[in-house]
């Protein structure tokens, strides 16, 4: 049965929903900034797919995603003591790889709706698409490398082996829907590389930006791998019986691409 919270317990409770509101006010500043380094038109498509303008360029508060990442970030950075802006510059290079992953999946799974919208390829071709995802992998690594501290080099070691996991995740993927059989451990191997690796990363990096050793950052790491299995074990579930309404993509699409994810 389920019991009233006790005055102990309740000062414990952690509000996810601030939290996540927090990672994205320090970061979009950021991350704006990143985005507008880009050469036109790189730089509108970058827009459009974070949902800051819309197809014909107006401004637009669409949805730029949960930001989960960027709260991750700036918690780690707290973990290891620091100010949680000490996490900001790492926050935004995770962020970028995300997004970066993203334009590049929905482009090979022939995804034509994210985030309650067209997706870039549909919108503005997939050759934008492409370049633009490879333009905000690159900047990932130059918001860390501009730091230029011991510790921005430590995290963008990090940063680029989560990204390298990430796409060997992505292509694990591929290569499982021309397959009739895929065991569960092969499914587990492909979703941590996939999504489990770059939480991991987010978990990590900020702690070592606030200077964090080997041993704390690795443990973080690995907490923050188990949360990407069980963040991707949902989103398996959502891929296939999740509402469109809610999720912003269409129904029963990793079915029709013969995604072999954890469910099937």
């Amino acid at each position: 049965m389920p019991t009233v919270p006790t005055a102990e317990t309740a000062a414990d409770t952690v509000d996810v929903t601030s939290l996540l509101e927090r990672g994205r006010t320090l970061a979009t500043p950021v991350l704006r900034a990143a985005v507008d380094r880009l050469a036109p038109p790189m730089d509108t498509v970058a827009a459009y797919h974070f949902g800051w303008i819309d197809a014909a360029g107006n401004p637009s508060d669409g949805d730029g995603g949960k930001a989960v990442r960027p709260a991750l970030a700036l918690l780690s950075a707290e973990a290891a003591g620091a100010a949680p802006e000490v996490g900001v510059p790492e926050a935004v290079a995770v962020e970028l790889v995300h997004n970066f992953s993203l334009l590049h999946d929905d482009l090979m799974d022939g995804d034509e709706q994210r985030r309650h919208r067209d997706t870039v390829w549909k919108v503005h071709g997939p050759a934008q698409a492409i370049l633009v995802g490879d333009a905000l992998f690159a900047l990932a690594n130059e918001i860390l490398l501009e730091i230029g501290t011991v510790e921005a080099g430590r995290a963008t070691r990090r940063l680029t082996t989560a990204s390298r996991a990430l796409i060997d995740g992505q292509a694990q993927d591929i290569s499982y829907e021309h397959r009739e059989r895929v065991t569960v451990e092969e499914c587990l191997e492909m979703e941590g590389n996939k999504t489990g690796a770059l939480l991991a990363c987010a978990v990590s990096i900020g702690a070592v930006l606030g200077g964090a050793d080997d041993r704390t950052a690795d443990t973080l790491e690995k907490y923050g791998y188990h949360l990407g299995l069980a963040f991707q074990a949902v989103d398996d579930l959502l891929g296939i019986w999740g509402d469109p309404d809610a999720t912003g993509k269409q129904t029963w699409s990793d079915l029709r691409q013969r995604k072999k994810s954890l469910p099937s």
